[in-house]
C-alpha cells in the first residue's frame, strides 16, 4: 500500500521549494501556503512558525545525510580506503538527488535561532567527525599519505556540501558519474596510496 504525502511533508517540500528560490528572509508564510496549496492558518495549525519550518527541515536533510553515509561507510568493510570510497560516493549521491534540501540546509543556518543553530551544529559535527575517523585511521594506517587530514577532511565535505548550488539534474553528469568523480578526487585529496 502506497503511504501518501502527510500535509506536513507538503508544507515542508512548499518551504524548501521557496527558501530554495527567494531564501529564508524573502519567503512568507503566505509563500509556503501558497506552494501548499493551503491557507495560512493551516500552515499554523502544523507549525507553529516560519523558524520551526526551517530548523525541520535542516534537521531532516542532515539526519538522512548522517543515516545515509553511516550506512554506506557500515557496508563498505574494514578498511578506510573502501570506507572514504563509500562514504564520498553515498555524500555526493545525496546531494546531487537531495539537491534544494541540502542547498537550504547549507545556506540558512544564519536564519537558524541559537536553539536552533545548537541542534544543526551538533548534527554536522557527527557527520564531521564521520568523515575525519576514516580520514584518520587511513593516514594511521599508512593507507593515506595526506600530511593534512584535518583540511583533507573539511575539503572533503566541502566537496560534497558546494555541489548543489551548481549541479543541475538536466547537465552533462548523471549523480551516478558525479559521485565516481568525486570518489576519484577523495582518493586524491588523501593521498591514497592503495
Amino acid at each position: 500500500m502506497a503511504r501518501t504525502r502527510s500535509t506536513r511533508d507538503a508544507i515542508l517540500d512548499a518551504a524548501v521549494d521557496r527558501f530554495e528560490r527567494l531564501g529564508y528572509h524573502g519567503t512568507t508564510m503566505r509563500d509556503i501556503a501558497r506552494g501548499a496549496d493551503l491557507t495560512v492558518a493551516s500552515i499554523y495549525s502544523h507549525f507553529p512558525s516560519k523558524q520551526q519550518m526551517l530548523q525541520d527541515i535542516m534537521v531532516r536533510v542532515l539526519s538522512d545525510g548522517l543515516a545515509l553515509t553511516r550506512s554506506a561507510v557500515l557496508r563498505a568493510g574494514p578498511r578506510p580506503d573502501e570506507q572514504l570510497s563509500a562514504l564520498m560516493h553515498a555524500w555526493l549521491l545525496f546531494h546531487t538527488e537531495r539537491r534544494a534540501e541540502a542547498l537550504v540546509g547549507a545556506s540558512e543556518i544564519r536564519s537558524l535561532d541559537a536553539h536552533g543553530r545548537r541542534l544543526i551544529v551538533a548534527l554536522r559535527d557527527e557527520q564531521e567527525a564521520m568523515f575525519r575517523d576514516v580520514v584518520m585511521r587511513g593516514v594511521e594506517d599508512g593507507a593515506f599519505a595526506t600530511p593534512y587530514p584535518a583540511d583533507a577532511v573539511r575539503a572533503l565535505i566541502t566537496m560534497g556540501t558546494s555541489v548543489p548550488s551548481w549541479y543541475r539534474p538536466d547537465g552533462e553528469l548523471t549523480p551516478e558519474q558525479m559521485a565516481e568523480r568525486y570518489v576519484r578526487l577523495a582518493a586524491a585529496t588523501v593521498e591514497s596510496g592503495r
